[in-house]
């Protein structure tokens, strides 16, 4: 497929996807006339990076990381080495952090939109 059926069909834009592909996170073939060209595993492919971005890692973090990762056929993936695994664990901690500070967060709001509706009902 071309660069911008897969940047339809993934919901990412085709600057993004050509930078996936200079930071070597995505492989194009390409045509005679220079056009890229992806195969069908290409849709999971950025699905899956968009999530690792999502995830807070950086584009030199998932290309360690893609290649541990199983492919949507099921396909074999490397073995991670040990520091990869350890920075992993502390990447997995870290967004465990944020939610518990979201959580926190979510609390003291909830409290002030209680409070707030308090006082509306005795207006009301």
């Amino acid at each position: 497929m071309r660069i911008g059926e897969l940047a339809r069909r993934t919901g990412v834009s085709e600057r993004s996807l050509r930078y996936y592909e200079q930071q070597g996170l995505l492989v194009a073939r390409r045509t005679p006339g220079g056009h890229r060209e992806y195969g069908e595993g290409a849709v999971d492919r950025v699905l899956r990076i968009q999530e690792l971005y999502a995830a807070g890692l950086s584009s030199s973090r998932i290309g360690q990381l893609l290649p541990c990762m199983r492919d949507a056929d099921g396909g074999p993936s490397e073995i991670a080495d040990e520091r990869l695994v350890t920075d992993l664990t502390a990447e997995r901690d870290r967004i465990d952090r944020m939610i518990e500070d979201l959580q926190r967060s979510r609390a003291v709001l909830d409290e002030v939109i209680d409070t707030a509706s308090g006082g509306l009902a005795a207006k009301g």
